[in-house]
């Protein structure tokens, strides 16, 4: 009988500046497989197989910067699905079809699932959603239209929203946000993923 055979994977990655705070961008290979918001605190612990290449992730490292410069309201880049269930696929995808600069509620999504009794679950896997900002998660509110949960901390989901023209009552828009109060606190649509559909 053979010994099990340990395969390994690198994990590629780049860190880029935004004006809500760093941003890591992973991949396996075959597209974006994450977008994370360092400050969140649930970026995956970085091992000696994660590798920096910049040229993996220029294409997606200038779309977020036309997104940050008011310039693109459509992502175009091939996504790697590397997680999630059949069902929290369902949801990453739903989140695709919200307009920029608009927002829908978790029971709303839910519906558009096919799962109307089901807003805690949807609710859940929109928190795993892997792709910020690319798979708009920020840009589902509460059923009263308050803003609630959201990984990066609501600062940077209010400015998210007011970036993309919303307001909110009881806080105006800054236009440079104040990054020390960000950080105490996945339209052009994902065409991706080319390898494979979330």
């Amino acid at each position: 009988m053979k010994p099990p055979r340990i395969t390994t994977s690198i994990t590629w990655f780049v860190v880029i500046p935004s004006p809500i705070g760093p941003l890591a961008l992973t991949s396996g290979g075959a597209g974006l497989s994450a977008v994370y918001i360092e400050a969140q605190g649930r970026s995956p612990v970085r091992t000696l197989l994660w590798q920096e290449d910049r040229s993996l992730f220029e294409d997606a490292s200038r779309q977020l910067a036309e997104y940050f410069a008011g310039r693109r309201r459509v992502f175009d880049v091939p996504l790697e699905v590397t997680r999630g269930t059949a069902q929290q696929r369902d949801v990453w995808r739903a989140l695709l079809s919200i307009p920029y600069g608009e927002t829908v509620s978790y029971g709303e999504v839910a519906r558009r699932v096919g799962r109307p009794s089901a807003a805690r679950a949807v609710a859940a896997a929109i928190g795993k959603n892997p792709w910020s900002i690319i798979v708009p998660c920020h840009r589902v509110v509460g059923a009263t239209g308050k803003l609630t949960g959201y990984g990066g901390g609501l600062a940077r989901k209010r400015w998210l929203l007011e970036h993309e023209g919303l307001r909110f009552e009881g806080a105006p828009h800054r236009a440079d946000p104040d990054t020390r109060v960000l950080e105490s606190g996945p339209v052009a649509s994902v065409t991706g993923p080319q390898a494979a559909a979330p």
